[in-house]
């Protein structure tokens, strides 16, 4: 008797949906992908019990024709692509014809669709069977119900999460549609409550708003890059607004948002050394390419591409951004946020007002002596326009003359609140008395050329040291506290960088061997790779079972870490089968500038801080240390006057 058998319509239907619809939220994905396929403007999903119950998927796309409705159902039948020539020119996000029958085979669906010349057509199925069909009426579009998904197949609930996971995973599928169609109007509502609303007006930085908030999208920095072969488009945030996953990177290859991770890896290289360990970006990346440099199919749910000429795609995102941030200011400021109402989803726009209140004349204040016990410090607030900062020996008492743009303390609340919309990252101008609109549009313009590295950190006069840990300094703008271990991390990181990168592969002896052990299977590895080793300086030789002795190393490797660095290097080698030489000098020459920096507690005289100070307005990033934790923060002087309710 033959035990090879054809599998029935349902049953490959059944598991296909195993595949293509593992919860609530691939049902979403696939029905909104097909409405964005139909040239919808207008997309609403409502949801119930976080898709369980119901979902609902309504648009205002071309429609299906009487006669296609039922062949929609059947398996692999779709109006995308004809032959195999299609299939790698992909310019639909759908294209397979798998997802209408997977999801009506788990799951009881009801559409209504019309073309808009006539009478639309109402079809009922359950369990991927057609159980009613009826005229609807002619509204141009499409609405797709789908209730009690997986009630024929229990087994699959209990992979679903809780109500809470569901609904996130829905909504984040919905933000990033959102985020690479900006054109479409979306609405995202659960059990009557609308969670996103964006307006459709082609705007990505309002579906950011509406996503992440106003003073987040507003902020962000616009980039732009092309080449022969790709062009790329979007948004990043500054370094100080980080996330603890990589969750909030979306990257949309030719309008369909993908993962990948050797693009996400070309992101965190151009952040390089701007962010803290375990932190990251927020970014949106649209990258546009010829169809025939991306395959699409090589993923059930088409998450995951495979790209032709993926390296010079990644070193021109790593790129881009190097040089994007290389062109700003990148002092965090602490500058509180104003009180401005956040508009509701369906009000985000940015044409708000921009007032600035007439200033009255600051009285001038008493002296005031400060005290601590590494110096001494009068601060003086005057009028005074050409009043110059000066700086003595920390142990003399020095007047300092600060300039302050107090606000008068009689301002109404909402006229207080729409004059503060101030530009923080650039210290070295005023901020323009410019409507909010007029802020967003010149955002995406590049900062001016800076002629001097110099001129990226405003000139800053110390005034003292806070616990011998933090330098403290001022200008015309406010505070500015600078970690002093971090300053001088960066500089010395800068400096061994370039060393290690100039040396030659003259090797040292060492005056103990070095033994390293490994299981058998690792033995095997590195025996396979000893001429990749052998190309960086490591020379193994046998030295019993599973052992390895080493006798000499490279000159640049850091004295005392030796070791470590080997251990690192056959890490990478039995990893990813390679050794990244400019990866290693880069983590040894982290390594040095670490252990050669001053620590915490450490009191510096007046010249060693105008020195350090010296130094680190010369350095090439001078905001953070090679870890990417913030070298500078700035208090403004409207800041801590509100701390202190001279303004309110």
């Amino acid at each position: 008797m033959a035990k090879i058998v054809q599998l029935s319509d349902a049953l490959s239907n059944m598991i296909a949906a195993g595949e293509v619809v593992e919860r609530p939220a691939s049902v979403v994905k696939e029905l909104v992908e097909n409405s964005i396929d139909a040239n919808s403007t207008i997309i609403e999903i409502e949801v119930e019990e976080a898709g369980l119950q119901r979902i609902t998927i309504t648009d205002n796309g071309d429609g299906i024709e009487a006669e296609d409705i039922r062949r929609a159902f059947d398996r692999h039948a779709t109006s995308k692509i004809k032959n195999e020539q299609d299939l790698f020119r992909i310019h639909t996000l759908g294209f397979r014809g798998e997802a209408l029958p997977s999801i009506a085979s788990v799951s009881r669906l009801v559409i209504e669709s019309s073309t808009g010349d006539g009478p639309g057509t109402k079809v009922e199925l359950e369990g991927g069977k057609e159980i009613g069909s009826a005229s609807s009426p002619a509204r141009k579009g499409t609405e797709i119900t789908v209730s009690d998904l997986f009630f024929n197949t229990p087994a699959r609930l209990k992979y679903v999460k809780t109500i809470h996971t569901e609904l996130g995973n829905i909504s984040d599928v919905v933000n990033r549609l959102a985020l690479a169609h900006p054109q479409i109007a979306f609405k995202l509502s659960h059990n009557g409550k609308t969670l996103l609303q964006t307006n459709g007006n082609g705007d990505v930085r309002a579906v950011l708003a509406a996503i992440y908030g106003f003073n987040l999208a507003k902020k962000m920095i616009p980039i732009r890059a092309e080449s022969l072969d790709f062009s790329i488009e979007g948004y990043i945030s500054y370094p100080e607004s980080t996330r603890a996953s990589r969750n909030y990177i979306s990257l949309m290859v030719n309008g369909r948002y993908i993962k990948n991770y050797l693009l996400t890896k070309a992101i965190m290289d151009g952040y390089h050394t701007l962010l803290p360990v375990g932190r990251y970006p927020i970014v949106l990346l649209d990258i546009k390419m010829d169809p025939i440099l991306v395959d699409v199919n090589v993923h059930p749910a088409k998450l995951e591409v495979r790209l032709s000429k993926e390296q010079e795609l990644m070193e021109l995102i790593t790129a881009t951004i190097i040089q994007e941030f290389k062109k700003k200011v990148l002092i965090p400021s602490n500058e509180q946020e104003k009180r401005v109402k956040a508009p509701k989803p369906e009000q985000v726009s940015f044409t708000l007002e921009h007032r600035t209140e007439p200033e009255e004349e600051s009285p001038k204040e008493s002296r005031v002596p400060l005290f601590n016990k590494e110096a001494t410090v009068i601060m003086e607030s005057t009028a005074a326009e050409d009043a110059r900062p000066w700086n003595m020996p920390s142990s003399i008492p020095v007047q300092m003359p600060v300039q302050t743009d107090r606000k008068p303390e009689n301002i109404d609340e909402d006229k207080e609140s729409a004059s503060v919309m101030e530009e923080i990252f650039i210290p070295d101008e005023e901020p323009a008395d410019i409507p909010v609109a007029d802020q967003m549009e010149t955002a995406e313009e590049p900062e001016r050329e800076r002629t001097e590295a110099v001129s990226r950190i405003p000139t800053l006069y110390p005034i003292g040291q806070l616990h011998g840990t933090y330098i403290l300094a001022q200008n015309e703008k406010g505070l500015y506290m600078i970690d002093q271990h971090a300053a001088q991390e960066r500089i010395k990181y800068e400096f061994f960088r370039e060393k290690v990168g100039e040396v030659t592969n003259d090797m040292q002896d060492l005056l103990v061997p070095i033994t390293l052990q490994y299981s058998t299977d690792e033995c095997i590895k590195i025996q396979e790779n000893l001429h990749l080793l052998q190309e960086v300086g490591i020379y193994l030789e046998d030295f019993g079972h599973n052992a390895f002795i080493v006798r000499t190393h490279p000159q640049w490797f850091p004295s005392g870490d030796e070791q470590e660095m080997i251990e690192s290097i056959i890490d990478q080698l039995l990893q990813m089968k390679k050794v990244d030489v400019k990866k290693l000098r880069e983590e040894a020459a982290i390594l040095m500038s670490c252990k050669a920096s001053i620590k915490a507690n450490h009191h510096l005289r007046n010249d060693e801080i105008f020195s350090l100070l010296n130094q680190l307005r010369n350095s090439s990033d001078p905001f953070t240390c090679p870890h990417g934790r913030p070298i500078i923060i700035h208090y403004s002087t409207y800041d801590i006057e509100k701390m202190f309710k001279r303004v309110m």
